[in-house]
């Protein structure tokens, strides 16, 4: 809390002094982030790496059954979650990413660039490596990362109330183990299991607008006790009970 209360203030004071001098209003850089800092604003047209690390941490805040892509183009769909993000942290919700946006995401993720409420532990009970599933551990590592920037996302429309995550990523061993279906997505790291509360169905309803492609709940075989959300290439949503 005392990090994050610091590196608010930074960021105030140095966003003061940009505007005092002439600087930093359209820069786009609010202060030196420990994860990742943006050097100039963004808008649709902008391409690059800065807009793919952009797109990772707005990808939740899509309409239902759509998907962000992390393709480094700023383009309408890139603008729109930019705007809901906005909106729903009350910022002026235009769809550019400037020195406003960029405050809040700090203020979001801690210095391993996860989101403030999730960790890389809780997306991984496997292994210390993030190897042996079914891609490069470090593929698996940026995947749980995507992951918990949409569940960041859903906590935050759900009422800002705590998610449980059960079961992240799996080696092959791993998934063996807890009787994993061979194609499982935690295979891949872009999968979570989620418990407690809000209910089952709660959940696999509020993931359908928060760019989750695969989405499995109460009523689908061997889901009544957790609620599956994943990135699925092949869309598949299925939780009967919830209506889904």
């Amino acid at each position: 809390m005392f990090r994050r209360t610091a590196r608010s203030i930074l960021s105030f004071v140095m966003i003061t002094a940009g505007l005092a001098f002439g600087v930093g209003a359209t820069a786009g850089t609010a202060h030196a982030d420990e994860c990742y800092t943006w050097s100039r604003t963004l808008s649709q047209g902008s391409s690059g790496s800065d807009v793919t690390q952009l797109q990772i941490r707005v990808a939740g805040w899509v309409t239902s059954g759509e998907r962000l892509s992390y393709d480094g183009q700023y383009g309408a769909r890139t603008a729109a979650a930019v705007k809901k993000f906005q909106a729903v942290y009350g910022l002026s919700a235009d769809g550019v990413a400037g020195p406003q946006t960029f405050s809040k995401i700090y203020a979001l993720q801690d210095p391993d660039c996860t989101p403030a409420h999730f960790s890389y532990g809780e997306l991984n009970r496997c292994n210390s490596d993030w190897s042996g599933g079914a891609v490069s551990a470090a593929t698996a590592k940026a995947n749980a990362l995507k992951t918990m920037w949409k569940l960041e996302a859903m906590r935050h429309a759900l009422g800002d109330v705590p998610i449980n995550v059960s079961s992240g990523f799996r080696s092959y061993a791993c998934n063996r183990a807890v009787g994993g279906s061979a194609t499982s997505r935690h295979l891949y790291g872009d999968a979570a299991d989620l418990t407690g509360s809000p209910s089952f169905c709660r959940l696999a309803q509020q993931a359908r607008t928060h760019g989750f492609s695969e989405i499995l709940g109460p009523g689908y075989p061997g889901h009544n006790d957790h609620t599956h959300v994943a990135f699925d290439p092949s869309p598949y949503w299925s939780a009967p009970n919830c209506g889904i």
